[in-house]
């Protein structure tokens, strides 16, 4: 099974801004510019500063470890969903599938290992679009032998149009914050203060 990394290694873009925030009333000389972009391992929204004279392509992978960057000179720190630029929130979901397919055997791996919550409800149902039938099905077909892929799922598992865009849409969901329970999102430790810093941090 592969679980996520302790902390982000790489990001991908969402949008970047030149000139920074437009609601920066700074001259434009004081004026920093900044990546909105999200982590690949945990799905955190960040916001980076690029090195001088790098200019970032929204869907472009970027390297925020704590080994040489290139394009990065330091992250910010985390940033909430309603911080997002329209451009940021129109490529969410593209990055998301692009994770997706990077490492599918990553979320394969939960229909083959997901495991009930409650006496009443299966980490399953929390899939947008699946109920008890579809949960039911999916536990039998698992029992036979462990899906393989997404392909493999979907024909086997008659009741599911698309198991990777289940996916995406949950892993979407939590991002925005509208879900009470995290499947996929690894929210930042209780006793790490959210904060803006100028300097490298893990995350």
């Amino acid at each position: 099974m592969v679980v996520p990394a302790k902390r982000e290694e790489e990001a991908i873009v969402l949008d970047f801004l030149q000139n920074g925030y437009s609601f920066d009333t700074r001259p434009i000389h004081l004026k920093t510019p900044i990546a909105q972009a999200l982590g690949t391992d945990r799905f955190t929204l960040l916001e980076l500063v690029p090195k001088k004279d790098v200019h970032m392509q929204p869907r472009a992978k970027v390297y925020i470890g704590d080994q040489k960057r290139e394009e990065v000179h330091h992250v910010n720190g985390r940033i909430p969903a309603d911080k997002l630029t329209a451009t940021a929130q129109s490529e969410l979901p593209y990055a998301i599938k692009a994770i997706v397919d990077a490492n599918p055997q990553r979320f394969v791996d939960f229909y083959n290992n997901a495991q009930p919550l409650s006496i009443r409800t299966h980490s399953l149902e929390l899939l947008p679009g699946i109920g008890k039938k579809h949960m039911q099905e999916i536990l039998q077909a698992r029992d036979e032998r462990p899906f393989e892929n997404f392909e493999d799922i979907k024909a086997r598992v008659k009741l599911i149009m698309d198991p990777e865009k289940l996916i995406i849409n949950r892993i979407l969901n939590e991002v925005k914050g509208l879900e009470k329970h995290n499947l996929f999102v690894i929210p930042p430790a209780v006793e790490e203060p959210e904060r803006r810093f100028s300097g490298p941090r893990r995350f």
